[in-house]
């Protein structure tokens, strides 16, 4: 078992708990629950923290992750489609779905 991602925003580790699994690795959340003990223990141990079920999945798992966080740092778009413009997170135009130009 290895840490891959830890964060004080419980809802972003999580985030990255779903696109993990999605891509076929086993995980689990661990300190998902001790941020009320927020004030007797440190702040960075009330962390919910992500780790990787298979240590030969590491890798993977992290290629997966910074990838993901790579992501959100794409250009906006128009669709070429429907001319609509859409977030550079978006994969498909929002208004008739066609996928993203690369």
């Amino acid at each position: 078992m290895k840490l891959i991602y830890t964060h004080e925003n419980s809802f972003l580790v999580s985030n990255i708990k779903n696109i993990v699994e999605n891509k076929g690795l086993s995980v689990f959340l661990k300190n998902e629950f001790a941020a009320g003990g927020s004030g007797d223990l440190a702040p960075l141990e009330t962390w919910v923290e992500l780790w990787i079920a298979n240590d030969s999945d590491y890798d993977q798992a992290m290629s997966i992750i910074e990838n993901f966080q790579k992501s959100g740092d794409k250009a906006d778009w128009l669709c070429q489609s429907c001319g609509e413009e859409n977030s550079g997170s978006f994969e498909f135009c929002w208004n008739c779905q066609n996928t993203c130009p690369e």
